[in-house]
C-alpha cells in the first residue's frame, strides 16, 4: 500500500502529521555451546502515526492498514489535547520536502542466503571454536539480519520508500580455568553484505588462542597510566562517552548539560576532530534518509579540538535554533523517532602506532571491550585485555584492566591520534530510551591519553 497522506490528513487540524510503514523480513540464530537456542524466519509488518499541534505530540502504532483513519484520527486528537494543556508552540527546523525511492543493490543479499547456509555456516564456526583448545569450555553465537522495507509520508509533502538492510553476528569463545573465564569474540556486521560473515576462520583461532593466554595473565597495578586506546577501544570510548553527550534531546533537556556542551568550546587538542555520518556506504549506521524523512549528512562534532556541531531531530534542531543533521532514528515502528548516532568516528591521525608509544616508559595498551557504562561527564569502560609499554616498547600480555575518568578532561588529555584508522563493525547496537539495539557503527585510529586512572591489581 502506497501511503496518500494527503488524503488521510484532509480535515485534520493539527500542525503537523506523519505516517511511517514498515515492511519486514528477520533471520534470528543463537547457539549456547552445541545446543541450538533459536533458529528462526520471520514476516513483521506494521506502522505508526505520529501528530503534533502547538506543541503536543501523539503517537499511534498499529500492526495492520485496517483502520488507518481511526489511527490518524486518534493521533490528531490527542495531539490536540495534549497542545492544548500545553499551549506550546510546534517547533520544527525547516527542511526542503523530499520524494524519492531508494532501493539498495547488496554486495551478498540475506535474503538470498538460505537458512540452512546460514546455519552450516554457523556450525562450523562453532565447531572451529571447541577444538581450538582443551580449555575452551564453551562457546556463545548471536546471529541477526534483517530485510526492511519502509513507507514515509509527512503532511509537509515528503513521501518516500526506502530498503534497508543489516546483518550481525557475534561469535564467542569462552575458555574457563583456574577459577577464571575469559573470552575471545570476534564480531561482524554490514548494512550491504552478508559474505562479510565468511573466512572467519583465522580470526576466531587468534581469538580463542588469546582467551586462553589470558587465563594466566595478571592485571596491571593500579596507577594513573599513558594509554594507548587500541582502535576499537577508542571508537567505543567516543561513542559511549561523548556521542550521546552530542545528541540534542539529551542536550535540551538537562540545562546543566547544555551550559557545558557550548559551541565553540575547547574540548581538545587541534589534533582531534570527531564526526558522526550516515554516509559510509556498507557499514550498520548507514542511511540516506533518517526517520523523519531527513536526509543524512556527515556531522562535525569536534573540529580542531572545538564543539562544531550536535545531532539534532528536528524538533530538537528546532527548539535549539539549529537545522536538523538526518539524525533522528527509531528501531522499529513501535517507537517514535529520537536523537541518535549513526558512524562515530574519530578521524584518522598523522602518527604511526611505533611512534605513539616511542617515549613512553611506563605505558599501556588498551585492547577491546569488555563492558562499561557513562554518568553524565564519568565513564568506566573495561577492556578486553592490555600489553604492557616498557621503555618504549609493547612487552607483556595483560589481563584488560578498567578505565575511568572524566570525559571532557580525558578528551583535552589525547596527545596522539593514529594513523592506523579502522571501521570495526560489528553485531552490537546502541540503546537509548528503550530503544535499542539500534544499528550503530563507530570508526576510530588508535588514540594516546595521558594520565588516565587504570583500576587493575
Amino acid at each position: 500500500m502506497k501511503i496518500d497522506i494527503e488524503a488521510l490528513s484532509k480535515g485534520r487540524n493539527c500542525d503537523y502529521l506523519e505516517i511511517r510503514l514498515e515492511d519486514s523480513q528477520r533471520t534470528d540464530i543463537q547457539f549456547s555451546g552445541r545446543d541450538i537456542d533459536k533458529s528462526l524466519i520471520k514476516r513483521e509488518f506494521g506502522g505508526n502515526v505520529r501528530a503534533c499541534h502547538k506543541g503536543g505530540w501523539s503517537f499511534v502504532s498499529f500492526n495492520s492498514l485496517d483502520g488507518i483513519e481511526k489511527s490518524v484520527e486518534q493521533a490528531v486528537k490527542q495531539a490536540r489535547e495534549i497542545g492544548s494543556m500545553v499551549s506550546g508552540k510546534t517547533q520544527l527546523a525547516p527542511v526542503d520536502p523530499v520524494k524519492d525511492v531508494v532501493r539498495i543493490n547488496p554486495v551478498a543479499d540475506v535474503r538470498d542466503i538460505t537458512l540452512e547456509k546460514k546455519m552450516d555456516t554457523l556450525l562450523a564456526y562453532n565447531d572451529l571454536i571447541l577444538s581450538i583448545h582443551d580449555s575452551i569450555k564453551s562457546s556463545s553465537i548471536a546471529y541477526r539480519d534483517a530485510f526492511t522495507t519502509l513507507q514515509f509520508a509527512s503532511s509537509e509533502g515528503t513521501s518516500i520508500i526506502q530498503e534497508k538492510m543489516d546483518m550481525g553476528c557475534n561469535l564467542t569463545a569462552i575458555a574457563t580455568g583456574d577459577g577464571k573465564t575469559k573470552y575471545g569474540p570476534v564480531s561482524v556486521g554490514s548494512s550491504n553484505d552478508w559474505s562479510k560473515l565468511l573466512g572467519l576462520e583465522d580470526k576466531l583461532r587468534e581469538k580463542g588462542k588469546l582467551a586462553v593466554e589470558l587465563l594466566s595473565a595478571p592485571l596491571p597495578k593500579s596507577n594513573k597510566y599513558t594509554v594507548i586506546l587500541g582502535a576499537k577501544l577508542a571508537g567505543t570510548f567516543i561513542h559511549e562517552a561523548f556521542g550521546h553527550l552530542s545528541e540534542g534531546d539529551n542536550v535540551y533537556e538537562n540545562p546543566e548539560l547544555a551550559s557545558v556542551m557550548t559551541m565553540g568550546r575547547t574540548f581538545g587538542k587541534p589534533l582531534l576532530n570527531v564526526y558522526d555520518t550516515g554516509l559510509d556506504v556498507g557499514v550498520r549506521g548507514f542511511l540516506k534518509y533518517d526517520d523523519e524523512g531527513v536526509p543524512t549528512e556527515k556531522t562535525w562534532l569536534i573540529r580542531e579540538g572545538k564543539l562544531s556541531g550536535r545531532l539534532h531531530s528536528r524538533e530538537t534542531a528546532g527548539k535549539m535554533g539549529e537545522r536538523a543533521t538526518g539524525s533522528a532514528r527509531a528501531i522499529n515502528y513501535q517507537h517514535p523517532p529520537i536523537p541518535r548516532m549513526r558512524n562515530t568516528c574519530i578521524q584518522k591521525g598523522d602518527t604511526t602506532p611505533e611512534d605513539m608509544i616511542a617515549n613512553i616508559k611506563n605505558g599501556i595498551i588498551c585492547e577491546g571491550v569488555f563492558g562499561g557504562q557513562t554518568n553524565g561527564e564519568m565513564f568506566t569502560f573495561k577492556s578486553a585485555y592490555a600489553y604492557m609499554i616498557e621503555n618504549g616498547k609493547k612487552t607483556r600480555l595483560m589481563s584488560g584492566p578498567m578505565l575511568q575518568g572524566n570525559v571532557f578532561e580525558t578528551l583535552g588529555n589525547i596527545s596522539a591520534v593514529g594513523t592506523d584508522y579502522i571501521d570495526p563493525d560489528s553485531a552490537g547496537g546502541c540503546g537509548k530510551g528503550g530503544q535499542g539495539p539500534l544499528p550503530t557503527t563507530h570508526g576510530s585510529p588508535s588514540v594516546r591519553i595521558d594520565d588516565v586512572v587504570v583500576s587493575g591489581d
